[in-house]
């Protein structure tokens, strides 16, 4: 059976890092059964080929208008699908999606008929603000790391910035690789326009938003760093984790160390 991914090595390349981060959230736990998700803007790697082909699925309506993402494609985790799965199979549990040009609707064209991620209307409006304010970030990705779940069900770290300073104290390497820190949304319904309006609230300031008792979405230049992102925090939620269950509270790095790195590694924030 053909494939778009056949003589299209970028493309081949893009689809091979989601199956390649797919398989690390499996190994991670962060993956039970279908959870998490991972869309990825791949529009610049389109052809004309690509672009002339039928689609394989009827019309779809988004819910919503997005107009940046006029005539976009995006490769999109199939809903009900399991990361370990697409790790594997990934042109199996995945699809190729374009937007229509009433920018309210998308169809598959590749490969299989596979339906895109509950999370659609989230992933699409994130990439739709994100291309409407001339970013080059392409991937987006939604998983549910346990140590950072676990934080947001205590009340005092649902604070803004709370979390964000307390993960960056705990390892220089946070500061550094997730500048901006971590937004907080609180609890709103998985899948539904009100998620998908604040992320994109948070995701003004932010790279990475925790959705409160559910998860965590970040937002970058790829996938790889997309997960780099998130696995950091969590290495940080962990040393946190480790220090209390060892009986104390972990010092971590003050505000004068935090901003003498911020001010060495020239970092926003």
């Amino acid at each position: 059976m053909n494939s778009i991914l056949d003589n299209r090595p970028l493309l081949a390349r893009q689809v091979a890092d989601v199956a390649e981060v797919a398989g690390y959230l499996w190994q991670k736990g962060w993956a039970e059964r279908n959870g998490g998700n991972i869309t990825v803007n791949i529009t610049d790697l389109v052809d004309e080929e690509i672009r002339n082909m039928q689609a394989i699925s009827d019309l779809v309506p988004i819910g919503r208008m997005l107009p940046h993402l006029k005539g976009c494609y995006f490769f999109c985790k199939g809903t009900n699908r399991r990361m370990r799965d697409l790790a594997r199979r990934p042109m199996e549990n995945a699809s190729v999606i374009r937007i229509s040009d009433d920018c309210s609707s998308y169809a598959i064209i590749a490969d299989n008929p596979v339906k895109p991620t509950s999370e659609l209307a989230s992933h699409l409006s994130m990439h739709n603000y994100l291309i409407g304010k001339g970013s080059n970030y392409k991937a987006a990705l939604h998983t549910h790391p346990i140590d950072l779940i676990a934080m947001t069900h205590n009340p005092a770290f649902l604070e803004k910035d709370k979390l964000t300073y307390l993960l960056w104290s705990m390892i220089p390497e946070t500061r550094a690789f997730c500048p901006k820190g971590l937004g907080i949304i609180n609890y709103a319904l998985p899948s539904s326009f009100e998620l998908a309006d604040a992320t994109i609230k948070e995701l003004e300031e932010y790279d990475v938003v925790m959705w409160e008792k559910h998860g965590i979405c970040s937002v970058s230049e790829n996938i790889m760093e997309a997960f780099d992102m998130v696995d950091t925090l969590s290495k940080s939620a962990q040393i946190y984790l480790t220090a209390r269950q060892m009986g104390f509270e972990p010092e971590g790095m003050s505000l004068k160390q935090m901003e003498d790195l911020k001010i060495a590694f020239n970092l926003p924030k």
